[in-house]
């Protein structure tokens, strides 16, 4: 299942070298970290809304994209999915309320 995060920070990797008239990814990176983060939050409440509406096909849609922008994050940040997926495992079958209890305040 991560492999199709792994192939796409690959192509993300890549687009942060392309001429940003070439690529939609290329472009965001031109524009810069507001750009994306912009785009996340967009993203975001689309997600939102597409919950609201309940309709499956809509939110797995607006998920993707959600997911999609948030790995141009990553990759802007010199950051990949390994790393998120890491810190999923260090959580696994920890209970939400205890690690959350074990952050630094």
């Amino acid at each position: 299942m991560s492999d199709i995060l792994e192939r796409l920070s690959v192509i993300l990797e890549e687009r942060k070298a392309a001429d940003p008239d070439s690529s939609y990814v290329a472009r965001l990176y031109a524009k810069g970290l507001d750009a994306i983060l912009k785009k996340i939050g967009e993203e975001a409440t689309e997600t939102v809304m597409a919950a609201k509406d309940g309709v499956p096909e809509k939110i797995v849609y607006e998920v993707a994209d959600l997911w999609f922008h948030t790995l141009v994050l990553l990759a802007q940040q010199g950051l990949g999915p390994a790393q998120v997926l890491a810190e999923l495992d260090r959580r696994f079958g920890l209970s939400g309320l205890d690690e959350k209890a074990g952050r630094a305040k």
